[in-house]
């Protein structure tokens, strides 16, 4: 559920070069995949919370999501503002701006994303969090349908965005020591070396898959390629193969984020946000909730590994960025009351999953 909208909202934003890629973005359109509406929503959900938590907006408001940054705003009018997600090295006027702190823009004032470092998708959070017509219970975008966010499509140089009223009472203060918190760390200290690791729960159709093709999922490296979207994150790597011929299809059944499904090409791939709600081919496995946010900020090329996971230890890494993400609120909270310094607190809080 979205922000509700007491009164008019104001143009605040002005998208003067949009980059490769940005649309509106919140955490989604739940519920509706019995219908065939895909999910949509930030591919990195925990970065577009920490973003809206950080200038006081409900974890589910709306906001920009930018890929690969090399972007330019200017402010319309006053407020305050958020970067999370990949780094864009920002500049305010010339001047740097974190990423992960809430800092005050000043109509007129322009800021220019650079293109992104250490991620990919870097998160614009307003006070009050943009304001676009809501359907089916979201304001994010979904591209493949057309629909949602600014008249269903990506933001483009021109486009002038609103911004609901900011609920001033949950807004922070940033009269003294600068309010933000320490970038979490894309891999959480799952790596080989330098290669992200990614937990993976295995699917119901694993079992299809010859044993040196099951074996190949989890030993080998997978390259992200340069025609992984929205919808879906295309791999190369060694053929997987399954016991039975190829022509034996399955019948269409639901599929979710983060699935990953393995098409007779043998090359697997990973559905993300925008990716359809069925799907016929074998599902070799499962990326665990806990990371699908990490594998978002994988950039193009990037090679990757798989590892094996339970599900107790699935349910513990969620549990464990729960955690990370009640750390925020309770620094946060601290912050608004007086007692203690986003900046002394939370900055030293990272996930621990």
């Amino acid at each position: 559920m979205s922000q509700p909208t007491s009164q008019p909202a104001q143009a605040m934003i002005e998208i003067v070069r949009a980059g490769v890629l940005a649309s509106v973005q919140d955490l989604g359109r739940t519920g509706y995949r019995r219908f065939g509406v895909c999910t949509s929503g930030a591919l990195d959900p925990l970065s577009l919370y920490v973003g809206n938590r950080l200038v006081g907006n409900r974890s589910d408001a709306a906001g920009i999501e930018f890929t690969l940054g090399n972007a330019t705003l200017r402010f319309l009018a006053d407020g305050l503002v958020a970067l999370a997600g990949a780094d864009c090295r920002a500049t305010l006027e010339g001047a740097p701006v974190h990423a992960w702190h809430a800092f005050p823009v000043q109509r007129g004032q322009t800021l220019t994303l650079r293109v992104a470092q250490g991620g990919v998708r870097a998160y614009l959070c307003v006070a009050g969090g943009i304001d676009v017509p809501e359907m089916m219970g979201s304001r994010s975008t979904d591209l493949k349908a057309g629909f949602g966010g600014l008249e269903g499509r990506p933001l483009r140089d021109g486009d002038r965005l609103a911004v609901l009223p900011p609920d001033l009472s949950r807004a922070p203060d940033i009269s003294g020591a600068a309010v933000g918190v320490k970038a979490p760390c894309w891999t959480f200290g799952r790596t080989q070396g330098e290669t992200p690791v990614m937990r993976v729960l295995p699917g119901p159709e694993y079992d299809d898959f010859l044993a040196g093709s099951q074996a190949a999922f989890w030993e080998s490296e997978w390259t992200l390629t340069p025609n992984s979207n929205r919808m879906g994150f295309r791999l190369q790597g060694p053929e997987l193969v399954r016991k039975k011929p190829r022509g034996g299809d399955l019948l269409s059944h639901g599929v979710v984020p983060g699935v990953i499904q393995v098409p007779p090409s043998g090359q697997p791939i990973v559905l993300m946000a925008d990716a359809q709600t069925t799907g016929g081919y074998p599902k070799i496995g499962t990326v665990i909730l806990a990371d699908q946010w990490r594998l978002a900020q994988v950039p193009l090329g990037t090679r990757i590994r798989f590892a094996r996971a339970t599900l107790e230890e699935a349910e513990a890494a969620r549990a464990g960025v729960s955690r990370y993400l009640q750390q925020i609120e309770t620094a946060l909270d601290w912050q608004r009351r007086g007692i203690l310094s986003v900046a002394r607190r939370a900055a030293r809080t990272r996930p621990t999953a």
